[in-house]
């Protein structure tokens, strides 16, 4: 899945055209990570059905699409969507069927722990590289939050400040090291192509009007 702050970058972006709230849209825009910080399957927060990691949008919107008003809600479609795009469509540049693509377009036979933690690294490198590029403010997450209607019922939404304190820890640990499979350029061109999905498909919901 695409790290906190990518998925915040990306909601970020797009409420320059909702003119949400936001922080409930950013705190939204990561709450169904929630899940794996409370040593639970991701498969319920995700609305993840037939293919793995990939939710099934569909599935979220015949429950919440009236709920998209709320902009908890909608942070939290976007944070479904972003993982939609991540998995669908960014992801599998990178990785092959026996092999990994570097930065340098060199093949790595890779065991899957490998991957992850090459991945994990990638957004260690790029968190603070993002935050810089894409401006975020962040003190949201350092200030007190606002009462989240319960809405959402595959979190357990008296848990959002475990969701809230884990993503302070990752902006304060954030640090440049070396790149191995993507870097800003690759990143911001998923970010800014998540943003124009994403706002067609709102518009088509009539959630956003020009």
């Amino acid at each position: 899945m695409a790290s906190s702050i990518i998925h915040m970058a990306v909601a970020n972006e797009l409420n320059k055209k909702l003119n949400r709230d936001n922080k409930s849209i950013l705190i939204g825009s990561i709450a169904p990570d929630i899940a794996k910080l409370i040593g639970e399957d991701k498969k319920k927060s995700h609305f993840i059905t037939n293919e793995p990691n990939i939710p099934d949008l569909n599935k979220f919107l015949s429950v919440y699409k009236t709920d998209l008003e709320d902009d908890f809600v909608l942070g939290y479609y976007i944070h479904l969507f972003t993982d939609y795009v991540w998995f669908k469509y960014f992801i599998p540049n990178y990785l092959k069927d026996s092999y990994v693509c570097d930065l340098n377009n060199n093949k790595l036979n890779l065991t899957e722990e490998e991957i992850v933690n090459y991945i994990y690294n990638d957004y260690t490198n790029l968190n603070s590289k993002v935050i810089d590029c894409y401006n975020l403010e962040l003190s949201i997450f350092y200030e007190d939050y606002p009462t989240f209607k319960n809405i959402i019922q595959e979190i357990p939404m008296n848990r959002i400040n475990v969701l809230i304190d884990n993503a302070g820890i990752i902006i304060k640990n954030a640090k440049r090291s070396t790149a191995y499979l993507f870097d800003i350029k690759n990143v911001s061109e998923f970010i800014n192509f998540c943003v124009q999905i994403i706002l067609n498909d709102l518009k088509d919901l009539r959630i956003y009007k020009v």
